[in-house]
């Protein structure tokens, strides 16, 4: 019993001291693509974010969307032109891990908490 209960105690030590790395400022800017599937076809969006703005490259078409930080970690979009109601909703992104060049990150409609999704953006410049 013991021997159990120092196991499960060096355990939980080791879980409790793993962070995860989140240098979440050094993607408040650039230039990033976002690969995704829709219907069984990949797709790549490259978008390029400022401060304050963040430009959406998608078949050809350039989007200009709003970025507001509520934090280092997470922001909310909005595009400045919707074409349908559907383009009028913002998305929560929230910034879960970060690498030398990429991101992980959970995003949903605001408000939306059920439906989040997962994806992974790269630094290209």
């Amino acid at each position: 019993m013991n021997k159990l209960l120092l196991l499960f105690v060096c355990v939980s030590l080791f879980v409790s001291c793993y962070n995860v790395e989140r240098n979440c400022t050094d993607f408040k800017t650039g230039t990033f693509e976002f690969h995704y599937t829709v219907n069984g076809e990949e797709h790549i969006n490259k978008f390029t974010r400022t401060d304050s703005l963040e430009y959406e490259y998608v078949e050809g078409k350039v989007d200009t969307n709003s970025v507001k930080w509520i934090n280092d970690c997470e922001f909310v979009v909005k595009k400045l032109h919707p074409k349908s109601n559907a383009d009028k909703k913002a998305v929560h992104i929230k910034i879960l891990s970060t690498s030398e060049n990429s991101y992980n990150f959970e995003y949903s409609l605001v408000g939306d908490s059920k439906n989040k999704q997962k994806g992974t953006a790269v630094k290209i410049n």
